[in-house]
């Protein structure tokens, strides 16, 4: 593992095994805007990158073609042509490439949806370049990037021309957990509690590109406000930035992220696309698909119903951040995140937002349970009330095992131990009496409090099995 990464095992692990591989690889990583893919690929690579290009925002082909030209030019200074088209922009580097000793070889094409302007024919010529001449050596690996998910998903991944099926390797990368979040800060010379370190990734989300703007010499709601409440705060206008560099149409993208935002507890297809006037076809499938890949949704099918029942939530911190405080007028007359602090405002945010942490984190309260060996599915349940069509009783996260047990987590944020009394101790047995009555399952049913500090054992709490705090998650 390289030191100066932090984190992405697993990611480290595939750019090490595509560098010893006998066979030239073709690799796409994708993710959404500030998550780290160039550094990633630059940090480990950095030894055998040969040629590194990205593409320039809102630019022409024929700037795209001259950008290409200069980098190369830098690698190669012997090559003065300046390519009429993207055939022979790839035909150049051929030649540079050609001509480089028998070695391991990484070219990198960093944000290639900008690459693809109209009518330049991008797409025919990297096809060009991987299946006439890469694709038939041993000794490169073709790295591209891009941010537009939309593009890299409907254009390279899921291509049905030329590239069909060419890609050897694919890379999600999603934001840091809790426990990277926390590894980045001290490699920041960040000393926060546990407890803030929870609330900085509720508010930026695990997302290093954020994370670097904290100043270690002020408290994290002094952060806050410097970054997101001041008119000028670097950001302050990053959600509208983050939409558009991601989608094409991202109002559209950003219409269901906004009536998501203001649904808890999610919404069906079918409300979404009632809410949000976007017709339930292809496009909004398109639109919750590439949500979902970049980590904005998360889709949970209802315990014991069809898939086409799925409930679809915001878990996208700075997204739901940004729309609860910085765009909803309830929040005008309070101009900054310290004012914020301890309101009944911040508790219902703060609540919500440990509750996504939570569904987040599964392999940690898996491994606190002592169950990551156990094969698992992860459901929610609802139970709409006849006196209250909007909630009714839920659970958030169900985690059904392969050991003949189900185990209904229900999330608590507290800033102490958290302690049951009577009033809710009658509660949660009238929800775990209820859904046993409608999963109509032969299972054990073990009820586990997840909460920030623990739970306080008292008369009450003889009710849960299990506890998970938020220590377990940081691990």
């Amino acid at each position: 593992m390289k030191e100066n990464i932090i984190g992405r095992h697993d990611e480290q692990d595939l750019l090490q095994q595509i560098i010893e591989a006998p066979e030239s690889r073709f690799v796409a990583v994708y993710g959404r805007r500030r998550v780290g893919k160039t550094y990633l690929i630059r940090e480990y690579y950095e030894d055998y990158i040969v040629f590194q290009c990205a593409g320039l925002a809102n630019s022409t082909t024929q700037e795209q073609l001259k950008s290409f030209a200069q980098t190369l030019r830098r690698y190669n200074p012997t090559q003065a042509i300046q390519p009429l088209d993207w055939l022979e922009a790839f035909d150049l580097l051929i030649s540079y490439l050609s001509d480089l000793p028998q070695h391991r070889k990484v070219v990198f094409l960093d944000e290639l949806p900008w690459m693809d302007t109209p009518g330049s024919n991008f797409i025919a010529a990297l096809e060009h370049f991987w299946n006439g001449w890469a694709s038939a050596r041993r000794d490169i690996v073709l790295v591209v990037c891009g941010s537009a998910t939309s593009w890299m998903i409907n254009k390279l991944i899921n291509n049905h021309g030329g590239l069909y099926g060419r890609l050897t390797d694919l890379i999600s990368l999603q934001p840091f957990n809790l426990y990277e979040t926390q590894l980045y800060l001290e490699s920041q010379g960040i000393k926060l509690s546990p407890y803030e370190v929870a609330e900085c990734y509720m508010i930026l989300g695990g997302i290093p590109y954020y994370l670097h703007y904290l100043d270690s010499r002020l408290s994290l709601a002094q952060n806050i406000d410097r970054l997101m409440f001041n008119p000028n705060g670097p950001l302050r206008n990053e959600f509208d930035k983050l939409y558009s560099s991601l989608f094409r149409e991202s109002d559209r993208y950003i219409r269901v992220v906004s009536t998501l935002s203001k649904h808890a507890y999610g919404l069906s297809r079918k409300q979404i696309s009632e809410l949000t006037g976007i017709t339930s076809g292809s496009g909004l499938t398109t639109i919750l698909s590439n949500l979902e890949a970049c980590g904005f949704l998360n889709s949970q099918t209802n315990y014991a119903t069809p898939k086409r029942n799925s409930l679809y939530r915001l878990v996208d911190f700075f997204s739901l951040f940004h729309l609860r405080f910085l765009e909803s007028s309830t929040f005008h007359h309070l101009a900054n995140w310290t004012s914020l602090q301890r309101t009944p405002y911040f508790y219902t945010w703060a609540g919500y937002s440990y509750e996504l942490v939570t569904l987040l984190h599964l392999p940690q309260v898996k491994a606190s349970l002592g169950i990551s060996g156990v094969l698992t599915h992860t459901y929610a349940w609802r139970k709409q009330s006849k006196a209250d069509d909007q909630r009714g009783a839920q659970i958030d996260l169900i985690i059904d095992r392969n050991d003949n047990t189900v185990t209904l987590c229900e999330v608590k944020f507290s800033e102490a131990e958290y302690s049951i009394d009577k009033g809710y101790e009658q509660e949660l047995r009238n929800k775990v009496s209820a859904f046993v009555q409608e999963s109509n399952k032969r299972k054990s049913v073990q009820l586990t409090m997840v909460t920030t500090f623990g739970l306080t054992r008292n008369s009450h709490s003889g009710v849960v099995q299990s506890v998970v705090t938020l220590e377990d998650l940081l691990k």
